[in-house]
Protein backbone atom coordinates (compact mmCIF):
# COMPACT_ATOMS: atom_id res chain seq x y z
CA UNK A 1 0.00 0.00 0.00
CA UNK A 2 2.89 2.08 0.86
CA UNK A 3 4.26 1.72 -2.38
CA UNK A 4 1.21 2.41 -4.65
CA UNK A 5 0.64 5.62 -2.26
CA UNK A 6 3.99 6.84 -2.89
CA UNK A 7 4.10 6.12 -6.86
CA UNK A 8 1.25 7.86 -7.22
CA UNK A 9 2.51 11.06 -5.12
CA UNK A 10 5.60 11.03 -7.47
CA UNK A 11 3.24 10.18 -10.81
CA UNK A 12 1.59 13.44 -9.77
CA UNK A 13 2.96 15.42 -7.50
CA UNK A 14 1.10 18.75 -7.92
CA UNK A 15 -1.78 20.11 -5.69
CA UNK A 16 -2.93 18.16 -2.68
CA UNK A 17 -0.18 15.75 -3.01
CA UNK A 18 2.62 18.69 -2.30
CA UNK A 19 0.28 20.20 0.45
CA UNK A 20 -0.01 17.69 2.33
CA UNK A 21 2.14 14.59 1.44
CA UNK A 22 5.12 16.16 0.75
CA UNK A 23 4.76 18.33 4.42
CA UNK A 24 5.05 14.48 6.00
CA UNK A 25 7.42 13.01 3.83
CA UNK A 26 9.60 14.47 1.00
CA UNK A 27 10.21 13.82 -2.25
CA UNK A 28 13.19 12.44 -1.82
CA UNK A 29 12.11 9.88 0.74
CA UNK A 30 9.18 8.43 -1.60
CA UNK A 31 11.62 7.83 -4.14
CA UNK A 32 13.65 6.41 -1.94
CA UNK A 33 11.02 4.21 -0.79
CA UNK A 34 9.81 3.53 -4.85
CA UNK A 35 12.97 2.84 -5.62
CA UNK A 36 13.71 0.33 -2.84
CA UNK A 37 10.88 -1.78 -3.37
CA UNK A 38 11.42 -1.77 -7.26
CA UNK A 39 14.74 -3.19 -6.69
CA UNK A 40 13.53 -5.88 -3.85
CA UNK A 41 12.48 -9.47 -5.27
CA UNK A 42 9.12 -10.83 -6.07
CA UNK A 43 6.55 -10.41 -3.41
CA UNK A 44 5.60 -13.24 -1.00
CA UNK A 45 1.98 -13.30 -3.16
CA UNK A 46 4.46 -13.32 -6.83
CA UNK A 47 6.91 -16.18 -5.12
CA UNK A 48 3.59 -18.29 -4.23
CA UNK A 49 2.23 -18.01 -7.47
CA UNK A 50 5.62 -19.24 -8.85
CA UNK A 51 5.98 -22.20 -6.83
CA UNK A 52 2.27 -23.16 -7.19
CA UNK A 53 2.20 -22.96 -11.34
CA UNK A 54 5.79 -24.76 -11.12
CA UNK A 55 4.16 -27.10 -9.03
CA UNK A 56 1.52 -27.61 -11.54
CA UNK A 57 3.08 -28.07 -14.25
CA UNK A 58 5.49 -30.62 -13.22
CA UNK A 59 1.98 -32.58 -12.05
CA UNK A 60 0.87 -32.10 -15.03
CA UNK A 61 3.60 -33.20 -16.78
CA UNK A 62 3.57 -36.40 -14.59
CA UNK A 63 -0.01 -36.94 -14.95
CA UNK A 64 -0.11 -35.94 -18.78
CA UNK A 65 0.85 -40.09 -19.63
CA UNK A 66 -1.75 -41.35 -17.70
CA UNK A 67 -4.52 -39.14 -19.08
CA UNK A 68 -3.70 -39.89 -22.86
CA UNK A 69 -3.46 -43.87 -22.14
CA UNK A 70 -7.13 -42.77 -20.45
CA UNK A 71 -8.39 -41.03 -23.42
CA UNK A 72 -7.26 -43.59 -26.21
CA UNK A 73 -9.33 -46.09 -24.06
CA UNK A 74 -11.96 -43.93 -23.43
CA UNK A 75 -11.92 -43.87 -27.62
CA UNK A 76 -11.73 -47.65 -28.15
CA UNK A 77 -14.76 -48.19 -25.98
CA UNK A 78 -16.62 -45.58 -27.39
CA UNK A 79 -15.98 -47.05 -30.81
CA UNK A 80 -17.33 -50.41 -29.05
CA UNK A 81 -19.90 -49.02 -27.69
CA UNK A 82 -21.15 -47.34 -30.90
CA UNK A 83 -20.52 -51.04 -32.78
CA UNK A 84 -22.92 -52.88 -30.56
CA UNK A 85 -25.76 -50.63 -30.57
CA UNK A 86 -26.47 -50.21 -34.13
CA UNK A 87 -28.97 -52.01 -35.89
CA UNK A 88 -27.77 -54.03 -38.90
CA UNK A 89 -30.94 -53.66 -40.56
CA UNK A 90 -29.96 -49.86 -41.01
CA UNK A 91 -26.34 -49.44 -40.35
CA UNK A 92 -25.67 -52.69 -42.28
CA UNK A 93 -23.88 -55.72 -40.86
CA UNK A 94 -20.68 -55.61 -39.03
CA UNK A 95 -18.17 -53.05 -40.74
CA UNK A 96 -14.69 -54.69 -42.46
CA UNK A 97 -13.18 -51.12 -43.61
CA UNK A 98 -12.13 -47.63 -43.01
CA UNK A 99 -9.84 -45.32 -44.72
CA UNK A 100 -7.19 -42.80 -43.55
CA UNK A 101 -6.22 -39.64 -44.50
CA UNK A 102 -4.22 -36.78 -42.62
CA UNK A 103 -5.31 -33.32 -41.93
CA UNK A 104 -3.20 -30.24 -41.09
CA UNK A 105 -3.60 -28.29 -37.97
CA UNK A 106 -1.70 -25.02 -36.99
CA UNK A 107 0.48 -25.04 -34.06
CA UNK A 108 1.95 -22.32 -32.47
CA UNK A 109 5.98 -21.96 -31.95
CA UNK A 110 7.92 -25.07 -32.88
CA UNK A 111 8.73 -28.32 -31.53
CA UNK A 112 9.77 -32.01 -33.07
CA UNK A 113 7.05 -32.51 -35.51
CA UNK A 114 6.03 -29.19 -36.79
CA UNK A 115 6.92 -27.88 -40.18
CA UNK A 116 6.30 -25.52 -43.21
CA UNK A 117 3.25 -27.49 -45.31
CA UNK A 118 4.22 -26.96 -48.83
CA UNK A 119 0.62 -27.95 -49.93
CA UNK A 120 -1.25 -25.27 -47.41
CA UNK A 121 1.27 -22.97 -46.97
CA UNK A 122 1.87 -22.63 -43.08
CA UNK A 123 3.60 -24.14 -40.24
CA UNK A 124 1.74 -26.74 -38.48
CA UNK A 125 1.01 -30.88 -37.47
CA UNK A 126 -0.45 -33.33 -39.43
CA UNK A 127 -3.25 -35.30 -37.60
CA UNK A 128 -3.72 -39.19 -39.39
CA UNK A 129 -7.11 -40.07 -39.13
CA UNK A 130 -8.19 -43.87 -39.42
CA UNK A 131 -11.89 -43.62 -39.65
CA UNK A 132 -14.84 -46.37 -40.77
CA UNK A 133 -17.60 -46.41 -43.18
CA UNK A 134 -20.25 -45.28 -41.18
CA UNK A 135 -18.23 -42.42 -39.22
CA UNK A 136 -16.25 -43.97 -36.10
CA UNK A 137 -12.77 -43.11 -35.89
CA UNK A 138 -10.91 -46.32 -34.76
CA UNK A 139 -7.33 -44.25 -34.54
CA UNK A 140 -5.51 -41.21 -34.50
CA UNK A 141 -2.04 -40.03 -34.45
CA UNK A 142 0.51 -36.75 -34.37
CA UNK A 143 3.06 -36.68 -37.62
CA UNK A 144 4.83 -34.12 -39.38
CA UNK A 145 4.29 -33.15 -42.98
CA UNK A 146 7.19 -34.78 -44.47
CA UNK A 147 6.63 -38.25 -42.53
CA UNK A 148 5.54 -41.33 -44.60
CA UNK A 149 1.72 -41.41 -44.92
CA UNK A 150 2.15 -45.27 -45.55
CA UNK A 151 3.92 -45.59 -42.22
CA UNK A 152 1.24 -43.67 -40.24
CA UNK A 153 -1.37 -46.00 -42.29
CA UNK A 154 0.32 -49.07 -41.32
CA UNK A 155 0.35 -48.10 -37.37
CA UNK A 156 -3.30 -46.74 -37.27
CA UNK A 157 -4.34 -50.68 -38.69
CA UNK A 158 -2.23 -52.43 -36.00
CA UNK A 159 -2.15 -49.90 -33.16
CA UNK A 160 -5.89 -49.69 -32.66
CA UNK A 161 -7.62 -50.79 -29.67
CA UNK A 162 -11.47 -51.19 -30.97
CA UNK A 163 -12.64 -54.86 -31.41
CA UNK A 164 -13.56 -53.95 -35.10
CA UNK A 165 -11.29 -56.18 -37.63
CA UNK A 166 -10.13 -54.11 -40.50
CA UNK A 167 -9.87 -56.27 -43.81
CA UNK A 168 -10.41 -53.57 -46.59
CA UNK A 169 -8.18 -50.46 -46.21
CA UNK A 170 -8.92 -47.08 -48.39
CA UNK A 171 -5.95 -44.59 -48.87
CA UNK A 172 -5.06 -42.13 -51.37
CA UNK A 173 -2.44 -41.85 -53.43
CA UNK A 174 0.23 -40.88 -50.88
CA UNK A 175 -0.92 -43.42 -48.61
CA UNK A 176 0.07 -46.17 -50.97
CA UNK A 177 3.47 -47.62 -52.65
CA UNK A 178 5.01 -51.17 -53.15
CA UNK A 179 6.28 -51.29 -49.56
CA UNK A 180 2.54 -50.72 -48.74
CA UNK A 181 0.76 -53.61 -50.73
CA UNK A 182 3.53 -56.05 -49.97
CA UNK A 183 2.98 -55.39 -46.24
CA UNK A 184 -0.80 -55.10 -46.30
CA UNK A 185 -0.59 -58.47 -48.26
CA UNK A 186 1.38 -59.96 -45.35
CA UNK A 187 -0.31 -58.49 -42.41
CA UNK A 188 -3.54 -60.01 -43.70
CA UNK A 189 -5.65 -56.88 -45.16
CA UNK A 190 -6.64 -55.50 -48.70
CA UNK A 191 -5.22 -52.03 -49.36
CA UNK A 192 -7.24 -50.25 -51.59
CA UNK A 193 -5.59 -46.58 -52.88
CA UNK A 194 -7.51 -43.93 -54.89
CA UNK A 195 -4.81 -43.04 -57.64
CA UNK A 196 -4.78 -39.88 -59.16
CA UNK A 197 -2.40 -40.99 -61.75
CA UNK A 198 -3.79 -43.77 -63.17
CA UNK A 199 -2.73 -43.64 -66.75
CA UNK A 200 1.11 -43.78 -65.63
CA UNK A 201 0.96 -47.28 -63.43
CA UNK A 202 2.47 -50.39 -65.03
CA UNK A 203 1.37 -53.98 -64.74
CA UNK A 204 4.24 -56.15 -63.73
CA UNK A 205 4.64 -59.13 -65.80
CA UNK A 206 4.02 -62.27 -64.58
CA UNK A 207 7.19 -64.23 -66.59
CA UNK A 208 9.34 -63.38 -69.80
CA UNK A 209 6.03 -63.93 -72.01
CA UNK A 210 5.86 -61.35 -74.14
CA UNK A 211 1.90 -59.89 -74.80
CA UNK A 212 1.97 -57.29 -77.97
CA UNK A 213 -1.33 -55.53 -77.12
CA UNK A 214 -0.39 -54.55 -73.57
CA UNK A 215 3.64 -53.80 -74.16
CA UNK A 216 3.15 -49.66 -73.72
CA UNK A 217 1.81 -50.62 -69.80
CA UNK A 218 4.46 -53.30 -68.92
CA UNK A 219 7.81 -53.29 -66.83
CA UNK A 220 10.18 -55.87 -65.92
CA UNK A 221 9.10 -59.35 -64.68
CA UNK A 222 8.57 -60.57 -61.65
CA UNK A 223 11.50 -61.98 -59.62
CA UNK A 224 9.40 -64.89 -58.13
CA UNK A 225 12.52 -66.38 -56.99
CA UNK A 226 14.11 -63.72 -54.46
CA UNK A 227 10.24 -63.33 -53.02
CA UNK A 228 10.85 -67.51 -52.08
CA UNK A 229 13.98 -66.81 -50.93
CA UNK A 230 13.59 -64.04 -48.72
CA UNK A 231 10.15 -65.43 -47.95
CA UNK A 232 11.22 -66.00 -44.09
CA UNK A 233 12.81 -62.49 -43.67
CA UNK A 234 9.52 -61.35 -45.36
CA UNK A 235 7.49 -62.94 -42.50
CA UNK A 236 9.85 -62.17 -39.76
CA UNK A 237 9.50 -58.30 -40.63
CA UNK A 238 5.71 -58.68 -40.59
CA UNK A 239 5.02 -60.14 -37.14
CA UNK A 240 7.87 -58.00 -35.74
CA UNK A 241 4.85 -55.42 -36.80
CA UNK A 242 1.88 -56.77 -35.74
CA UNK A 243 3.37 -57.54 -32.20
CA UNK A 244 5.03 -54.21 -31.75
CA UNK A 245 8.67 -54.94 -31.86
CA UNK A 246 8.68 -52.80 -34.34
CA UNK A 247 7.10 -49.51 -35.49
CA UNK A 248 6.61 -49.50 -39.18
CA UNK A 249 8.09 -45.45 -39.93
CA UNK A 250 11.38 -47.21 -38.65
CA UNK A 251 11.16 -50.23 -40.83
CA UNK A 252 10.82 -48.11 -43.85
CA UNK A 253 13.15 -45.57 -43.12
CA UNK A 254 16.31 -48.40 -42.56
CA UNK A 255 14.94 -49.44 -46.59
CA UNK A 256 14.44 -46.68 -47.87
CA UNK A 257 17.32 -44.59 -46.77
CA UNK A 258 20.20 -46.98 -46.64
CA UNK A 259 19.62 -50.21 -47.25
CA UNK A 260 17.13 -49.87 -51.09
CA UNK A 261 19.46 -52.78 -52.52
CA UNK A 262 18.76 -54.96 -49.24
CA UNK A 263 17.99 -58.56 -50.70
CA UNK A 264 14.73 -58.12 -48.54
CA UNK A 265 13.77 -54.94 -49.13
CA UNK A 266 14.08 -55.90 -53.10
CA UNK A 267 11.99 -59.03 -52.45
CA UNK A 268 9.01 -56.68 -50.18
CA UNK A 269 9.36 -54.55 -53.47
CA UNK A 270 9.13 -57.75 -55.76
CA UNK A 271 5.83 -59.15 -53.69
CA UNK A 272 4.57 -55.55 -53.70
CA UNK A 273 4.75 -55.18 -57.61
CA UNK A 274 2.32 -58.50 -57.91
CA UNK A 275 0.08 -57.45 -55.17
CA UNK A 276 -0.16 -54.24 -56.90
CA UNK A 277 -0.69 -55.69 -60.27
CA UNK A 278 -3.83 -57.67 -59.24
CA UNK A 279 -5.39 -54.34 -57.87
CA UNK A 280 -5.01 -52.59 -60.91
CA UNK A 281 -6.43 -55.22 -62.55
CA UNK A 282 -9.65 -55.17 -60.20
CA UNK A 283 -9.40 -51.77 -60.18
CA UNK A 284 -9.61 -51.20 -64.02
CA UNK A 285 -12.15 -53.44 -64.43
CA UNK A 286 -14.79 -52.47 -61.73
CA UNK A 287 -16.43 -49.38 -61.48
CA UNK A 288 -18.15 -50.86 -58.04
CA UNK A 289 -14.20 -51.22 -56.66
CA UNK A 290 -13.58 -47.61 -57.75
CA UNK A 291 -17.20 -46.25 -56.40
CA UNK A 292 -16.27 -47.74 -53.09
CA UNK A 293 -12.85 -46.60 -52.63
CA UNK A 294 -14.38 -43.03 -53.55
CA UNK A 295 -16.88 -43.42 -50.85
CA UNK A 296 -14.98 -44.42 -48.33
CA UNK A 297 -12.32 -41.23 -48.86
CA UNK A 298 -15.32 -38.88 -48.54
CA UNK A 299 -16.19 -39.85 -45.34
CA UNK A 300 -12.95 -38.59 -44.28
CA UNK A 301 -13.28 -35.08 -46.32
CA UNK A 302 -16.54 -35.00 -43.78
CA UNK A 303 -14.65 -36.01 -40.73
CA UNK A 304 -12.49 -33.25 -41.40
CA UNK A 305 -15.07 -30.49 -41.82
CA UNK A 306 -17.02 -32.08 -38.55
CA UNK A 307 -13.18 -31.34 -37.75
CA UNK A 308 -13.35 -27.10 -38.49
CA UNK A 309 -16.90 -26.99 -37.25
CA UNK A 310 -16.30 -28.30 -33.74
CA UNK A 311 -12.38 -27.23 -33.34
CA UNK A 312 -13.29 -23.57 -34.02
CA UNK A 313 -10.98 -21.99 -31.41
CA UNK A 314 -8.12 -19.86 -32.68
CA UNK A 315 -8.72 -21.32 -35.96
CA UNK A 316 -8.16 -24.78 -35.05
CA UNK A 317 -4.74 -24.20 -33.70
CA UNK A 318 -3.65 -26.93 -31.49
CA UNK A 319 -2.82 -25.37 -27.98
CA UNK A 320 0.46 -25.48 -26.67
CA UNK A 321 4.04 -26.57 -27.68
CA UNK A 322 4.82 -29.34 -26.26
CA UNK A 323 4.06 -32.94 -28.75
CA UNK A 324 1.97 -34.01 -25.52
CA UNK A 325 -0.47 -30.99 -25.65
CA UNK A 326 -0.98 -31.60 -28.99
CA UNK A 327 -1.78 -35.06 -28.78
CA UNK A 328 -4.21 -34.37 -25.39
CA UNK A 329 -6.32 -31.78 -28.34
CA UNK A 330 -6.31 -34.45 -30.76
CA UNK A 331 -7.64 -36.93 -28.78
CA UNK A 332 -10.19 -35.20 -27.17
CA UNK A 333 -11.41 -33.49 -30.64
CA UNK A 334 -11.46 -37.40 -31.20
CA UNK A 335 -13.70 -38.26 -28.17
CA UNK A 336 -15.89 -35.46 -29.02
CA UNK A 337 -16.88 -36.45 -32.48
CA UNK A 338 -17.05 -40.23 -31.35
CA UNK A 339 -18.98 -39.12 -28.92
CA UNK A 340 -21.74 -36.91 -31.46
CA UNK A 341 -21.73 -39.88 -33.52
CA UNK A 342 -22.74 -42.38 -30.73
CA UNK A 343 -25.45 -40.36 -29.81
CA UNK A 344 -26.89 -39.18 -33.22
CA UNK A 345 -26.79 -43.13 -34.32
CA UNK A 346 -28.97 -43.49 -31.16
CA UNK A 347 -31.01 -40.43 -32.15
CA UNK A 348 -31.54 -42.03 -35.54
CA UNK A 349 -32.35 -45.24 -35.03
CA UNK A 350 -35.30 -44.09 -32.63
CA UNK A 351 -36.89 -42.10 -35.41
CA UNK A 352 -36.16 -44.78 -38.04
CA UNK A 353 -38.08 -46.97 -35.35
CA UNK A 354 -41.14 -45.36 -36.08
CA UNK A 355 -42.93 -47.59 -39.40
CA UNK A 356 -44.31 -44.12 -40.73
CA UNK A 357 -40.70 -42.89 -41.23
CA UNK A 358 -38.67 -46.21 -41.99
CA UNK A 359 -41.18 -46.11 -44.84
CA UNK A 360 -40.73 -43.00 -46.71
CA UNK A 361 -36.59 -44.35 -46.54
CA UNK A 362 -35.61 -44.39 -50.32
CA UNK A 363 -32.95 -45.78 -51.75
CA UNK A 364 -30.97 -42.56 -51.89
CA UNK A 365 -31.56 -41.87 -48.47
CA UNK A 366 -30.36 -44.97 -47.41
CA UNK A 367 -27.29 -44.56 -49.34
CA UNK A 368 -26.52 -41.14 -47.62
CA UNK A 369 -27.81 -41.85 -44.25
CA UNK A 370 -24.96 -40.98 -42.20
CA UNK A 371 -24.38 -40.36 -38.23
CA UNK A 372 -21.55 -37.38 -38.39
CA UNK A 373 -24.25 -34.29 -38.64
CA UNK A 374 -23.92 -31.82 -36.54
CA UNK A 375 -26.64 -28.81 -38.29
CA UNK A 376 -28.30 -29.55 -34.61
CA UNK A 377 -25.16 -28.83 -32.69
CA UNK A 378 -24.19 -25.58 -31.01
CA UNK A 379 -20.78 -24.95 -30.72
CA UNK A 380 -21.32 -21.21 -29.04
CA UNK A 381 -22.18 -20.33 -25.33
CA UNK A 382 -22.02 -22.02 -22.03
CA UNK A 383 -22.47 -25.70 -21.45
CA UNK A 384 -23.74 -27.04 -18.23
CA UNK A 385 -23.19 -30.82 -17.82
CA UNK A 386 -25.34 -32.17 -15.57
CA UNK A 387 -24.50 -35.82 -14.85
CA UNK A 388 -27.94 -36.59 -12.80
CA UNK A 389 -29.88 -36.18 -16.47
CA UNK A 390 -29.50 -38.56 -19.20
CA UNK A 391 -31.25 -38.02 -22.86
CA UNK A 392 -34.09 -40.46 -23.39
CA UNK A 393 -32.27 -43.10 -25.58
CA UNK A 394 -31.64 -46.21 -23.33
CA UNK A 395 -34.86 -47.88 -24.73
CA UNK A 396 -33.15 -48.01 -28.57
CA UNK A 397 -29.73 -49.20 -26.96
Amino acid sequence: MLFKMAKASLTDPQGSVADVIFKVVSEEKLRQVVQEREDQPLTYRQEVGQVMRRSYGRHYRRMLGVILKTLRHANATLVNATLAVRWPHIWGEGQVACASDASKFAVRGENLKSEWHVRYHGRGIMVYWHVERKSLAIYSQLKSPSSSEVASMMEGILRHETSMPIERHYVDTHGQSEMAFAFSHLLGFELLPRLKNLAHQKLSRPDAQTYPNLEPILSKPIDWALIQQQYDMLIQYAVALRVGRADAETILKRFTQTEVQHLTYRALAELGKVIKTIFLCQYLSSQTLRREIDEGLNIIENWNSTNDYLAYGRGGELAGRRLLDHELSMLVLQLLQNSLIYVNTLMLQQVLAKPYWFKRMTVADWWALTPLIYSHINPYGLFVLDLDQRIPLEATA
